[in-house]
């Protein structure tokens, strides 16, 4: 979200943003950017539940909110549909409205279902699925929608065909490219690793495919410490090639990913637009990807593919003594033209005004 305002405010636009404080303080930084600046608190626990919405949008229902939207006439961006609580509202419906889906949510949230083992949690998330499939159905108040991946771009141009649809990439810190060329020592998978679907593939990594190679790995993220990633430290532990680094820094997480030679990175969700493949291609060297991590980005080109453990074990040995070279580097760029973000703010803003 960050890069993305920052990206509009050079593209010309001028911002009023309207977000959710969660317990980390506001951010002096996005003054920078933005006209206006209000914080809301979102509804947590049994008071942001509802019998008709979905519990990610209901949460978020602050009439404070509403009474702002109604005071800046200008088109309004929701992003993702957990924010689009005031989309149907009477005293909105002259307003351009657009929403910036980040998943078609009732299928990520049937995906969580699927793989969840606590009993309270899989009853959640499968109420949440059926909340959202209705939910999803009804967004007929939005004039646009700006999808993270072309398959949910394709899923929102079918359900709704007299709206404006455009795949609009992920924003991300990047300007260009920054492989460098050469050959790392280490294999790397990093993420937040307090998320259950990246629990999962690292723990597969480790078991399944950094135990039978012979090249160092570095597993890297967010909160690895917690009781859902009680699997991955074990695992970590046990794996005599493996090092953990937990929370590292923004600049030691570009140095870790800057410096590997191969970056693998499986995920068994298959949704939405994963950054941790942005951030490896634009920054890193080697990277092995499967179909799921690619689903949706027309990226396929610009990795090496595996599906299964064999493959990952084949890809990562044929690549270990490979240089990543300057052709490597201009052969990405090429495949990354759609993901440029300066492009991607005029071609919002293009959408939006046309």
């Amino acid at each position: 979200m960050y890069y993305k305002i920052k990206s509009l405010w050079e593209a010309g636009c001028e911002i009023y943003l309207h977000c959710y404080e969660y317990g980390r303080g506001q951010a002096p930084e996005l003054e920078k950017y933005c006209k206006q600046v209000w914080y809301y608190q979102r509804n947590t626990g049994i008071g942001g539940l509802s019998l008709t919405l979905p519990y990610i949008v209901s949460s978020r229902k602050d009439n404070d909110l509403l009474k702002s939207l109604q005071e800046t006439d200008a088109p309004i961006l929701f992003e993702g549909v957990h924010t689009t609580a005031f989309l149907s509202h009477p005293s909105l419906r002259s307003r351009y409205k657009a929403i910036r889906t980040h998943n078609v949510e009732h299928d990520y949230y049937l995906q969580l279902y699927k793989k969840e083992s606590s009993g309270f949690k899989r009853m959640y998330y499968r109420r949440e699925a059926a909340l959202l499939k209705r939910y999803e159905a009804g967004l007929n108040d939005a004039q646009a929608f700006f999808s993270l991946s072309m398959a949910d771009n394709a899923y929102f141009r079918k359900v709704y065909p007299s709206a404006v649809s455009a795949f609009v990439a992920p924003f991300h810190g990047y300007d260009e490219v920054k492989s460098i060329p050469g050959t790392g020592e280490y294999c790397l998978y990093h993420g937040n690793l307090s998320h259950p679907e990246n629990i999962e593939a690292a723990v597969f990594l480790l078991r399944e495919v950094f135990s039978k190679i012979q090249m160092p790995i570095i597993i890297a993220g967010k909160n690895p410490a917690n009781d859902f990633s009680d699997d991955l430290v074990r695992a970590c532990k046990h794996a005599v090639n493996c090092e953990l680094i937990a929370n590292p820094h923004e600049s030691k997480m570009e140095e870790l990913i800057r410096n590997a030679h191969i970056h693998v990175l499986p995920t068994f969700q298959q949704s939405g637009m994963k950054l941790k493949l942005l951030n490896s291609l634009f920054g890193g060297r080697h990277v092995i990807a499967n179909d799921a991590m690619l689903y949706g980005t027309g990226l396929q080109t610009a990795c090496s593919i595996a599906n299964n453990k064999e493959e990952f074990i084949t890809r990562i040995n044929e690549l270990a003594q490979r240089p990543f070279t300057g052709q490597d580097i201009e052969w990405r760029k090429e495949r990354l033209k759609p993901y440029d973000k300066k492009d991607n703010a005029k071609l919002l803003l293009a959408k939006i005004n046309h």
